[in-house]
C-alpha cells in the first residue's frame, strides 16, 4: 500500500480434521478473497493443512507426505499473486517432525519456521509428536529429492528468518508459532530487536473462560512493548471437540492496540492496514529499544507483496487527541484534569504562592485554566477566594463574554476584579508615537502585553503566581502574543490542544451542572476569539481566530501526524484527505497544511521560552521535554514537499 502503509489479515478457514485436501481447497478459496480484497500478508492458524487436534495421526506418514504435497499445490495457486502467505503444516526435516508456519509468495515457498516452545502440560501433548526449533537456521527439501538442486524444492528452515518487502525494506516479517507467544520470552521479542516490524503467529489455542481476553492482552502488549504489529491467525470450529473446542478468535494488535478483531465463534477474518512507516519511526525516536539488527544471526528474504493500494479500512480520526468513545472521553477527561490541578497543586505548594493570579477573558482557555486552578486550590488545602481572577476588557472585549467572565469567577468562587486597559494602552500608545486608529499589530499585542504587566504585577502585589492560559494549538501556530499572553509563571494548559480543550470544559460543566454548566455552554457556543479588534456595530465578534490561522480541527490532526507520528508532508495530506472526505476538500486542506508548516517553523522562538507546563499526553512542545528546534530553522523542504502537490 502506499505511505508505509500494509494490509495484513488472519483468517480461521473451515477445516476437517485429517482432510488435508479439503483443507487445501478452504485455503485457497481464502487466498482468492484476499487476493481481490488487496491483501499484502495472510496468515492462516497453526497446522492449518491438516487441523491441530490430529493427535497420534502425526505419526502416519501418510498425513506427513499429503501435507507436504499440499504445500506444493497451494505455492503453484499463488504463482502471480503478489501476497505473502504463511500456512500451518508439519514438516520433516533431519529425523524430526516439526510444528511449522510455511511462508509462501508468488510460487515459492520463501523458508519455513518451525515452532520453539512445544506445550506439554494440560490438555497440550505437542512433544508426543514435534521437536522443538533447532538453534541455527538451515535449509529443508520440500519434494523432488532427486532433484532438489536444480528445481528450487530447497527452503530456508529455521526461526531466524526475515521475510522482506524487495521495495519497501522497512517491511520485515517475521514468525512465532502460538505457544511461542505464552512464553515468558517470546521469539517475537528477538525478532523485533532483529528489524521484524510485524509478527505474525500461526496459533491453535483452545477457548476456556477467560482466556480470550487474556489472549488479547498477550497480543496487545507484545506489540506494544516490541513496537510491531502483531498478526494472530486462531485455529476454529473445524478442529476436533474430542476434549477441546476453538474459536477462530483472530487478532491484529499495532504499537499496543488492537487495530481489528474476529468474534469466537464468528468464523470471520480479521483485516486492518498497518502503519509500518510510523513503527519504524517510533523505534527510531525511541533510544531505549533494544536493536540487533545486522548481528548476522538472522537470514533476510526478499519478494514482492506490497503493492500502492489505497487506504479503505484504516479508522484514520479526526481528533487523535481526543477518544471517540463517550465513555473512554470522560475517564481520559478526569485523569487530564487531576495531572492538570495535581502539578499546579505542587507547583503552588513549593512557591508557598498565597494566591494565583489568572486572566479571565470569557474564552476556553481562560476557562479550563480557572477550573484547573480551583482544583488545585482544593488539592493544596487552600481557599478558592484566594483565586484572584481579573477580567480586563480592552477595545475588542464583547458584552458576551464580559458577562461570561465575571459568572464563572462567581461559580468558581474565586475573587473577581475588573480592570479596564483601555485607559492604560492609549497612554502607551501615546508614549510610542501610535495612531489609536492604525488597528495593526501593535494595536492587538500591546493590549496582549498591558494585560500580562498587570497579571504580573498583582502576582507580586498578592504573594501568587500566575497561571498561563495558552494551550497547545496555539503554541504550535504561534499564535500568542511574545511577552503577552505567551507568558506565565506556570502554564496549566501547554499540552493540551485546543480540540482537547473543549471537551475538558464541556465534562467539568456537565459534572459540576447549574450556573455552571450554564454558563460553560455558553462559552463552548462563542466564537473562538482574542478580541483585540473592536466588535462591529451589533458589539459582535469581528476577529475570528478560524478564519485567520484555520480551522482547529485541522490544525490538531496536522500537529498529531506530523509532529508525534513524524510522517512526511505527503502522507500528512494524504491523511487528512481520507480523514476529511466529505467535509474539507483538497484545496482547503493544503492551505492550511502549508500554513501550519508555515507558522509551526517560523514560530519556534515562542516555544523556545515557555514557561514550565505540565505534560498530559503524548504531544508536548516544551523545549525541557519532547520538542527540541532551532529556531531560526527553514521549512524550505516541508513547503517544497507541499508545493509538489499543488
Amino acid at each position: 500500500m502506499k505511505y508505509g502503509f500494509v494490509k495484513v489479515a488472519a483468517a480461521s478457514p473451515q477445516l476437517k480434521v485429517a482432510d488435508v485436501k479439503f483443507n487445501t481447497l478452504k485455503i485457497e478459496e481464502e487466498i482468492a478473497r484476499q487476493t481481490k480484497a488487496g491483501t499484502e500478508i495472510l496468515v492462516f492458524p497453526e497446522l492449518s493443512l491438516c487441523g491441530y487436534t490430529c493427535g497420534d495421526l502425526f505419526l502416519q506418514p501418510l498425513l506427513i507426505e499429503s501435507c507436504r504435497a499440499a504445500l506444493k499445490e497451494i505455492t503453484d495457486f499463488t504463482k502471480g499473486i503478489s501476497m505473502l502467505v504463511f500456512v500451518g503444516l508439519p514438516v520433516k526435516n533431519a529425523g524430526k517432525l516439526y510444528n511449522c508456519a510455511a511462508a509462501v509468495c508468488d510460487g515459492k515457498v520463501l523458508g519455513i519456521v518451525p515452532k520453539t516452545h512445544i506445550p506439554n502440560y494440560s490438555e497440550f501433548y505437542e512433544l508426543r509428536h514435534f521437536a522443538s526449533a533447532p538453534m541455527e537456521n538451515s535449509r529443508v527439501c520440500l519434494w523432488d529429492e532427486d532433484s532438489a538442486e536444480t528445481t528450487g524444492a530447497y527452503a530456508a528452515f529455521g526461526t531466524a528468518l526475515l521475510f522482506t518487502d524487495k521495495k519497501r525494506p522497512e517491511i520485515k516479517v517475521a514468525c512465532e508459532i502460538c505457544e511461542d507467544l505464552w512464553v515468558g520470552d517470546p521469539p517475537s521479542t528477538r525478532h523485533a530487536a532483529a528489524g521484524a516490524t510485524i509478527v505474525v503467529n500461526l496459533s491453535a489455542s483452545d477457548e476456556t473462560i477467560g482466556k480470550a481476553d487474556y489472549r488479547r492482552l498477550l497480543v496487545k502488549s507484545q506489540s506494544g512493548k516490541n513496537i510491531c504489529a502483531y498478526v494472530y491467525a486462531d485455529a476454529g470450529v473445524g478442529e476436533s471437540t474430542t476434549d477441546m473446542v476453538f474459536s477462530g478468535h483472530n487478532l491484529i494488535a499495532e504499537n499496543g492496540s488492537i487495530a481489528a478483531e474476529s468474534k469466537p465463534f464468528a468464523g470471520a477474518a480479521a483485516s486492518a492496514e498497518i502503519d509500518v512507516s510510523f513503527l519504524a519511526a517510533e523505534r527510531q525516536k525511541i533510544n531505549t529499544y533494544q536493536s540487533r539488527e545486522n548481528d548476522g544471526l538472522y537470514a533476510t528474504i526478499g519478494a514482492n507483496f506490497c503493492g500502492e493500494g489505497e487506504l479503505s479500512l484504516r479508522k484514520v480520526s479526526r481528533t487523535p487527541f481526543v477518544p471517540e468513545e463517550s465513555a473512554l472521553l470522560g475517564e481520559r477527561a478526569e485523569l487530564i484534569l487531576s495531572l492538570q490541578a495535581h502539578a499546579l497543586a505542587k507547583r503552588l505548594t513549593h512557591t508557598n504562592a498565597k494566591t494565583a493570579v489568572i486572566g479571565i477573558s470569557g474564552g476556553l482557555d481562560s476557562s479550563l485554566a480557572l477550573l484547573v486552578t480551583a482544583r488545585a486550590f482544593d488539592l493544596a488545602g487552600k481557599e478558592r477566594k484566594n483565586i484572584v481572577a481579573v477580567t480586563m476588557p480592552g477595545f475588542g472585549t464583547t458584552g458576551k463574554t464580559y458577562r461570561n467572565s465575571l459568572k464563572l469567577i462567581d461559580c468558581v468562587g474565586a475573587s473577581g476584579h475588573r480592570i479596564d486597559i483601555s485607559k492604560s494602552v492609549l497612554q502607551h500608545f501615546e508614549d510610542i508615537g501610535h495612531a489609536r486608529d492604525d488597528l495593526d499589530v501593535t494595536y492587538e499585542n500591546a493590549q496582549a502585553r498591558m494585560r500580562t504587566l498587570i497579571l504580573m504585577d498583582l502576582a507580586n502585589k498578592t504573594g501568587g503566581l500566575v497561571i498561563g492560559t495558552g494551550d497547545l494549538s496555539e503554541l504550535a501556530l504561534g499564535w500568542c502574543t511574545y511577552n503577552g499572553d505567551h507568558m506565565s509563571m506556570y502554564a496549566v494548559n501547554s499540552s493540551v490542544p485546543k480540540t482537547l480543550v473543549k471537551h475538558l470544559v464541556r465534562y467539568e460543566g456537565n459534572k459540576t451542572g447549574g450556573e455552571t454548566r450554564a454558563v460553560l455552554e455558553e462559552i463552548l457556543n462563542t466564537e473562538i476569539s482574542p478580541e483585540l479588534l473592536p466588535p462591529d456595530k451589533e458589539g459582535k465578534i469581528v476577529q475570528k481566530t478560524e478564519d485567520i490561522v484555520g480551522p482547529y480541527e485541522l490544525h490538531d490532526f496536522y500537529l498529531y501526524h506530523a509532529i508525534r507520528c513524524g510522517e512526511t508532508p505527503k502522507k500528512v495530506y494524504y491523511l487528512a484527505n481520507y480523514a476529511f472526505a466529505g467535509k474539507y476538500d483538497k484545496v482547503v486542506l493544503l492551505k492550511w497544511l502549508k500554513n501550519f508548516y508555515r507558522r509551526f517553523f517560523s514560530q519556534q522562538f515562542k516555544r523556545s521560552c515557555i514557561p514550565d507546563g505540565v505534560k498530559i499526553g503524548s504531544v508536548t512542545l516544551s523545549p525541557r521535554a519532547d520538542w527540541r528546534m532551532p529556531s531560526d530553522a527553514s521549512a524550505a523542504l516541508w513547503l517544497a514537499e507541499l508545493e509538489s502537490l499543488d
